[in-house]
């Protein structure tokens, strides 16, 4: 079939808007929010942690997660008393489990510690953004559906999610990100605060 001389341009115009990272598209914002969380996995906690850890038998409100953590597999658990003067008190000792060393994700800037991580956000759907244009420096603030992909099976588990409600909070929903066109194409400039869990506090 013979494309007529119209056909063609408006062909090649579509192909070059398609490859255009500038252009002020849906396709465009969920690509730079997509590529912002690839770089940025979910996390048990907002700051990492370092092992071992310990935590009175008795303070419910730090064994809990660590709790669920060792059910999981991620963590072992020893007892042992600690004296305090004249009071001694039973503690729980938390280490990370050989199955834990391989799903714990080091922190480079802090030799020691860690975080557990469980997915990257990914876009289902963009559903608005604020009036913007492909001029360089242009933003614009975009509202859209996400799931979580590559969610570990201990993430899953009603344990943790329990332990941690923001893991079952944050494997889907809705959020808003604003995207600064650059050079590069758009690019997430600031996002919704979702706090991880501060249940384990030391």
């Amino acid at each position: 079939m013979k494309l007529s001389h119209t056909s063609v341009l408006l062909l090649s115009f579509a192909l070059i808007a398609g490859c255009n990272k500038k252009a002020n598209t849906p396709p465009n914002f969920a690509n730079a929010i997509n590529a912002y969380y690839e770089a940025h996995p979910a996390c048990l906690w907002a700051e990492g942690k370092k092992f071992p850890v310990q935590a009175a038998t008795s303070d419910d409100e730090k064994t809990q997660g660590y709790d669920a953590l060792v059910d999981q597999g991620l963590l072992v658990r020893t007892t042992s008393e600690k004296k305090i003067i004249i009071i001694s008190r039973q503690e729980n000792n938390y280490d990370l489990s050989a199955t834990g060393r391989s799903a714990w994700i080091a922190d480079p800037n802090q030799p020691g510690y860690g975080n557990f991580c469980y997915g990257h956000r990914t876009v289902s759907s963009i559903d608005s953004s604020s009036p913007t244009s492909d001029q360089p420096g242009a933003t614009t603030t975009v509202t859209y559906h996400y799931a979580m992909t590559a969610v570990p099976t201990w993430a899953s588990s009603a344990e943790t999610q329990t332990a941690f409600p923001r893991v079952r909070a944050n494997l889907e929903g809705v959020a808003t990100a604003t995207l600064t066109n650059t050079t590069n194409g758009w690019q997430v400039t600031s996002r919704d605060s979702v706090p991880a869990d501060g249940k384990i506090v030391q």
